[in-house]
């Protein structure tokens, strides 16, 4: 069975079909393939979402399918049934899975026993859809045309603020795969964790990513300048000691003025202005955030056809 739980769950081959698909769904919206046509996917909720429900749940449906949205206080999760049980009975419904959750190995408990691909809409390890998206709206701008993933090697990313959370995992593992450079600063103990070390081990990758805590160092000839927010879901506790340790962090126009003048400056949303980005960076011309959530929609829907595509071929 094959799931999409990671950035490296499709080859590089693989990827670069995902890429060209996502260029045909976007340029023809409505027009295009419907590879789930009749096909039933549960859209499983543990944390809060705008963009991952809204994307998924219009995705499926433009490609034919049927999204049924979960919570899972409103399932039997909630009141203590296991995921082996809860996989097992959803595969009998549905034809796939996405889930947004907190522990990484949700998604991979839902995988080991669902007979249908499941698909990670977040965790508080890593977002792959959100990486993808990233990846995809950069190769609309180095090879519009071709999509051709060659075009991002040695393309530098300075990553900002918490290098510990899930999207500076998402962006370490997909520069290994990609052959791209990141920087990524931020204070003390947020620094990349062993988990992603040992990701990048299991799948053969080099630890080619560079930490510091001097925000002027990693933004220095940068192309992209990426951030996130300070205080994750589930961090709320943290968020005064968060966001004074990480003041020096916030994306500023000076800081934005040492990567290359192409530059682009990219955030998964939501972002807080005046906290890990100033507004005036949000509104430069170099800001391309609504690109990437519009290409959420585009890309996942390539993730999708791919993996009905490979789960067909099975």
């Amino acid at each position: 069975m094959h799931h999409f739980l990671k950035e490296t769950d499709f080859s590089l081959e693989q990827a670069q079909q995902v890429f060209a698909l996502a260029r045909e769904f976007k340029a023809n919206r409505l027009n295009g393939p419907q590879p789930l046509n009749m096909q039933s996917w549960g859209l499983l909720f543990y944390k809060s979402s705008t963009r991952t429900r809204i994307s998924f749940e219009v995705g499926v449906n433009e490609l034919g399918g049927f999204p049924l949205v979960l919570n899972s206080q409103t399932t039997q999760i909630g009141r203590g049934e296991t995921i082996e049980d809860t996989a097992k009975v959803m595969s009998r419904y549905l034809h796939g899975l996405v889930i947004r959750t907190y522990a990484h190995d949700i998604v991979e408990a839902f995988a080991e026993h669902a007979d249908m691909p499941v698909i990670n809409g977040l965790t508080d390890f890593n977002h792959p859809c959100q990486l993808y998206s990233d990846i995809f709206t950069l190769l609309e701008r180095y090879s519009p045309e071709a999509m051709d993933i060659a075009k991002l090697r040695s393309k530098k990313v300075a990553f900002l603020g918490d290098t510990a959370c899930n999207m500076a995992n998402s962006w370490i593992h997909a520069a290994a795969m990609f052959g791209m450079e990141i920087a990524l600063a931020g204070p003390e103990g947020f620094a990349p964790t062993s988990a992603i070390d040992e990701a990048l081990q299991a799948d053969d990758l080099p630890k080619n990513y560079h930490a510091t805590t001097d925000p002027h160092k990693a933004c220095q000839n940068a192309d992209v300048i990426y951030t996130d927010v300070w205080v994750s879901m589930g961090d709320e506790a943290e968020a005064a000691e968060r966001r004074r340790v990480m003041a020096p962090y916030q994306v500023t126009p000076e800081l934005l003025a040492l990567a290359k003048p192409n530059a682009y400056f990219m955030h998964c949303l939501p972002a807080h202005a005046g906290e890990e980005v100033s507004q005036a960076v949000l509104d430069s011309p170099q800001s391309i955030i609504f690109d990437e959530a519009e290409n959420r929609l585009h890309t996942q829907k390539a993730i999708l056809a791919k993996l009905v595509e490979l789960h067909r071929e099975k």
